[in-house]
């Protein structure tokens, strides 16, 4: 299956997040796209048979511009998409700032930085490329999107792990959205118990805790393609 396509039809069957593509569009940003669950949501809601995919509580767009880092030109494009479309909540980000926030070393590209967000199935961005309708960055691909595949990044494996589960729990995925089911590949972590279809058990305990349930239950071209102690990841 192509899953590139399938991304770009289904947003392309959405009004609400054509609305947002079109609005961001035209801002012009350099390297800008809008990414996590804007992205995320859609399709996990489609796969769980949703007809109308909600928007996300945040509409997350990122961008890259080393030469302008500071916070006052996010601020201001989010004043105007706000004065285009009040209804949607608007998070602008320069990606060339989050690395201080995030404890990682400096990021090169707003693909770069998708490469330091905690999901696989976050770290994917879309934008309108004129004619050619919708592009896609997934620095993993699309693979783990839509085959609901809920796995960690690289960085989010080891030391930003608690990060990781405790957006499990927060988020309330596996409540959402059933048919996910959690992949965990790490060799500093063999010990770690799991289910027989690979469900890493100290997860499912981390959620059972906070919601007091014992069973909680491609590769895309470049192109298309939370340590506790610094913040709390907004994705």
């Amino acid at each position: 299956m192509d899953y590139s396509q399938a991304l770009q039809a289904l947003l392309s069957r959405d009004p609400l997040r054509m609305q947002a593509l079109t609005a961001v569009h035209d801002l012009h940003l350099s390297d800008g796209w809008i990414g996590a669950g804007f992205v995320r949501d859609a399709v996990w809601a489609h796969l769980h048979g949703h007809p109308y995919p909600p928007m996300p509580a945040d509409v997350d767009v990122v961008w890259f511009d080393d030469k302008q880092p500071s916070d006052a030109q996010d601020l201001e494009f989010e004043e105007t998409l706000k004065r285009r479309n009040p209804t949607f909540n608007w998070s602008v980000k320069n990606q060339a700032r989050m690395h201080q926030r995030n404890g990682d070393a400096p990021y090169h590209s707003t693909e770069h930085a998708l490469g330091f967000w905690p999901e696989t199935a976050t770290a994917v961005a879309v934008r309108l490329a004129g004619t050619q309708g919708i592009e896609i960055v997934a620095p993993y691909g699309l693979e783990d999107l839509f085959e609901l595949r809920l796995k960690p990044t690289p960085r989010f494996e080891h030391e930003k792990y608690s990060i990781f589960t405790d957006r499990v729990a927060e988020k309330r995925w596996l409540q959402r959205y059933p048919l996910l089911h959690i992949i965990k590949h790490s060799p500093k972590r063999r010990n770690s118990p799991l289910t027989p279809n690979g469900v890493d058990l100290n997860i499912i305990a981390s959620v059972a805790f906070v919601f007091g349930r014992r069973n909680a239950p491609y590769q895309a071209t470049s192109r298309q393609r939370r340590h506790k102690p610094f913040y709390r990841h907004p994705l």
